[in-house]
């Protein structure tokens, strides 16, 4: 699979046809198509013949009846019974555009909603008349190698490749079209080793889902993974997509492959759910990161309040700024739990839902849901400048309602974000870094090949053996839960004394209210005899506005203390700066 980067390059240098007439911006809604329907064409080439003979012969059935059979030609889940393919359409430079729109219509109904998902038709028009489309066809048409692929896999990346591409020249963010490769595969080892003797089972038939699912690639890494374990395993992908050009792809992708594409569903996820009734397997997810859900607000919301727990958002709503913890609920929400099956999913979020807001709040609650319920597994922090569209540090999080019997009641943390690697190991980091960055992404995790360490094997191993070390801690649900008490000292009149209600009991004071978080396994009153009241003789607990609240403090779980430098370190440093600089001085008087 090497040369799908050469395969890809070709495609794009296509694009040299539109100069002039299109922006470079615009390159992609042309060729992107186009390489979509010529590799459709290509893999109905074989059967192209019998496909129309076929069509004479029962053309006047309903579509329910025709689409089946001549799929059923084919062999794959689309046809196409017009008499053109891209061979047909060079042959007649003058009727070009015609004929293209007749053998558009001639596809099955779900290829004609790819393209149309594309606006194909307005690239039709454009290109007709700047006298480009016979061109462009041609030149599609001669690179029949460039669409030939040994496997599943092959097209995936060159289409990625070619929206990576696109993306940097039109100065989009590539990675709201797709997740870096390696990055997909260390999840779904994550998501699937515990699981791999399951797996290993003859006819086996599991379900996948991804409400973010881009051109697909997390879907198309599970397959892979899933069929390279068992040959005889069957993986049925299921999406959503929000971005209409992703969509498209995706659902060829699937479409090429032999998935259903109508498994694939377009829309926003939280306000159009595609796939309401389904519960999946296992799930991946890589939503946008710090993205707001203002548009689907009122349609959330309105869930939130009418449902509660029996709907998707009953645990909380985070920040109206970032809806990263929705699609973690959402996602929730598709499992299986029956208490048998279960399901297991993996996730990729920045910082912010390990910690942000406090006791009481949507993101606190919505933690406090997860881990109580004793859904959340593990979380691996991963490296900076990993992703192409953002150079913060990530996370992925893995939650499950079928934990081992080892696991249940702790939560494993692992440390892979290579900051704080010792020297001298000999995975030293745990990260790549890149020989050319694209984007953001500056590193890489490595995979084992092309003289790299295989680091998706060190952290996956990491994971598996669920031992406490330098780069993994194992901790109890509770150790993440912390009691927020309010600490009220009374109100005093201007002569001092204490002012009291009609009980007789001190009045608080709002502007001498404090706050204090008591970890859940601490005992609130103890904790106020030892840390408050030796300080506050006067102070009280109002237990009545204590709030569980729950935050994961990564940074300090593996906080490992560096020595300040000595006095006569700094000393000498100061002093060989002073004697360089003294130096520096003489050379410029003289």
């Amino acid at each position: 699979m090497n040369n799908f980067r050469e395969k890809a390059n070709f495609i794009w240098s296509i694009a040299d046809l539109l100069r002039g007439h299109y922006k470079q911006s615009d390159y992609g809604k042309v060729i992107l198509p186009f390489t979509v329907l010529r590799r459709l064409d290509m893999v109905l080439e074989p059967t192209k013949k019998q496909v129309i003979e076929a069509y004479q012969k029962y053309k006047d059935k309903k579509p329910e009846i025709l689409e089946p059979i001549l799929n059923g030609i084919t062999k794959v889940k689309f046809h196409n019974h017009s008499k053109f393919d891209f061979h047909e359409l060079a042959n007649d430079h003058n009727n070009i555009a015609a004929n293209l729109r007749n053998y558009i219509n001639g596809f099955s109904i779900n290829a004609k909603e790819i393209l149309d998902y594309f606006s194909f038709e307005d690239q039709i028009k454009k290109l007709d008349e700047y006298d480009l489309l016979y061109l462009v066809i041609t030149h599609f048409m001669k690179a029949t190698d460039k669409f030939e692929v040994n496997e599943p896999m092959e097209m995936g990346y060159i289409f990625e490749e070619l929206i990576r591409k696109f993306s940097e020249i039109s100065n989009e963010t590539a990675g709201e079209h797709f997740t870096p490769r390696e990055v997909i595969r260390l999840m779904v080892n994550l998501l699937f080793v515990n699981d791999r003797d399951i797996l290993r089972k003859e006819g086996i038939v599991k379900t996948l889902y991804d409400p973010a699912c881009g051109t697909g690639g997390m879907l198309s890494i599970a397959d892979e993974y899933l069929h390279d374990l068992n040959p005889g395993a069957r993986l049925e992908l299921f999406g959503q997509e929000i971005n209409p050009e992703s969509y498209a792809i995706c659902k060829s992708d699937m479409l090429i492959k032999g998935q259903n594409p109508s498994n694939i569903k377009f829309g926003n996820s939280f306000s159009q759910d595609g796939l309401e009734e389904e519960k999946f397997d296992y799930m991946l997810s890589n939503p946008p990161f710090g993205v707001d859900w203002k548009k689907a607000q009122k349609f959330i919301t309105d869930e939130y309040n009418n449902k509660g727990y029996a709907g998707r958002f009953g645990a909380g709503l985070p920040s109206i700024s970032d809806g990263s913890l929705l699609f973690l609920q959402h996602m929730i929400s598709k499992m299986k739990q029956n208490g048998k099956a279960g399901s297991r999913l993996a996730i990729v979020f920045n910082g912010s839902p390990l910690f942000s807001g406090g006791a009481g709040s949507g993101p606190s609650d919505i933690r406090k849901w997860i881990i109580e319920n004793d859904m959340l597994e593990a979380i691996i922090a991963m490296p900076d400048q990993l992703f192409y569209n953002t150079g913060i540090s990530t996370y992925f999080w893995i939650v499950t309602d079928r934990k081992n019997p080892e696991r249940k009641g702790k939560v494993q943390l692992i440390n892979a974000s290579g900051n704080d690697w010792e020297e001298g190991d000999k995975n030293n980091p745990f990260y790549i870094k890149m020989m050319r960055s694209l984007g953001n992404k500056r590193k890489e995790i490595g995979d084992g090949k092309d003289g790299k360490p295989d680091q998706i094997k060190t952290i996956t191993e990491i994971y598996e053996a669920f031992e406490d070390g330098p780069y993994c801690k194992i901790f109890n649900n509770e150790d993440f839960g912390y009691q927020r008490i309010a600490i009220e000292r009374p109100k005093r009149s201007p002569n001092g004394e204490i002012e009291k209600d009609r009980k007789g009991d001190p009045v608080p004071d709002a502007n001498l209210r404090d706050f204090e978080n008591v970890p859940l396994k601490e005992n609130i009153e103890d904790y106020f005899k030892r840390e408050v009241f030796p300080h506050l003789s006067d102070a009280w607990i109002d237990h009545s506005k204590t709030k569980i609240g729950y935050e994961i403090n990564f940074t300090k779980y593996f906080y490992k203390y560096k020595p300040l430098r000595s006095l006569e370190d700094i000393r000498k440093d100061i002093l060989a700066l002073e004697k360089e600089t003294d130096g520096m001085i003489k050379e410029i008087i003289v």
